[in-house]
């Protein structure tokens, strides 16, 4: 009886070639320009589309949101949360929303919404567990992201947000190619590495072809570099790394504090083992608010 029939795994080897298979694959797609998210609604394309666009007015950004009653609904209750409702003064029409917001939140609520429509899709059934596990770590290092930007740098706190809420988007992408490959998702291990070594050269091939700004792309292809040095004050890049590490470690302060050592970008924020456990502690509600306010 072979293999297949017993249901045992394929052996190493065969396991090996299915993964460069895979990744051979990733690249081809990546190379062409063929980004293309399974579920990823139209008017989250439009929106980005829109708003990278120097020319677009308000006007058009309202149509654009208008045109899909749920990204409405979204935008509206974010601008509506505690979190980006400073004054307490509810609004009920889009555009004094978006003006509010301002064109990065509008970004991340879209970025919100097509994440939730690609995690109910029909054709990812199966991956509702990592693919919510996913997202539930996107929400958490966009808030830290956000509440590190607005306290300890002078960077724009809503463009850190987004690319928090980014940074997983190499993993993602990678995700809804693993129905193509079933094997893959029956070796967990195999998956991981393929996730650990790819998902940030696959992020920044797919904010690049959305044509994002530099200094985000920058943020999300380097998120994992540890080491990085560079001149000049904090930068995205530096938040997004922080802001990794603390999700990572949210309810494990005395771990953060073990794991920081060594890690500039901590220091470029101005966050070291004597104060970080207490920043942790400190923001715990507006993280939590934050979340909220991305419908998590």
């Amino acid at each position: 009886m072979d293999a297949a029939r017993r249901g045992a795994q394929p052996p190493a080897q065969s396991q090996h070639a299915l993964a460069f298979e895979f990744v051979a694959a990733l690249a081809a797609e990546l190379s062409a320009g063929k980004i293309d998210l399974p579920s990823f609604p139209d008017v989250a394309i439009r929106v980005r589309r829109a708003l990278g666009d120097e020319k677009t007015t308000i006007d058009q950004v309202v149509r654009i949101v208008g045109s899909e009653p749920a990204l409405a609904a979204r935008l509206l209750k974010m601008s509506n949360s505690a979190a980006l409702n400073r004054s307490g003064r509810q609004v009920t029409e889009l555009r004094t929303a978006i003006a509010r917001m301002g064109y990065n939140m509008v970004r991340s609520a879209a970025i919100s919404f097509a994440m939730a429509q690609i995690r109910a899709s029909a054709g990812l059934k199966g991956l509702e567990k990592p693919l919510d596990e996913l997202w539930r770590t996107s929400t958490y290092v966009a808030a830290f992201c956000y509440v590190l930007a607005k306290n300890h740098t002078s960077r724009n706190a809503d463009e850190a947000f987004l690319a928090g809420l980014l940074h997983g988007v190499g993993r993602l992408y990678i995700l809804t190619r693993t129905p193509r490959f079933p094997a893959l998702l029956g070796d967990a291990a195999a998956l991981d590495e393929i996730m650990r070594n790819w998902h940030a050269n696959v992020a920044k091939a797919i904010l690049e072809n959305w044509e994002l700004n530099e200094q985000l792309v920058l943020a999300v292809a380097e998120q994992d570099d540890i080491g990085r040095e560079h001149e000049g004050p904090a930068d995205i890049a530096d938040i997004l790394v922080c802001a990794n590490m603390m999700a990572a470690y949210i309810d494990l302060p005395e771990d953060l504090v073990l794991n920081m050592s060594g890690v500039r970008s901590f220091r470029m924020l101005g966050l070291d083992e004597r104060n970080s456990a207490k920043i942790l502690a400190e923001s715990r509600d507006e993280i939590e608010a934050l979340r909220q306010a991305l419908g998590n």
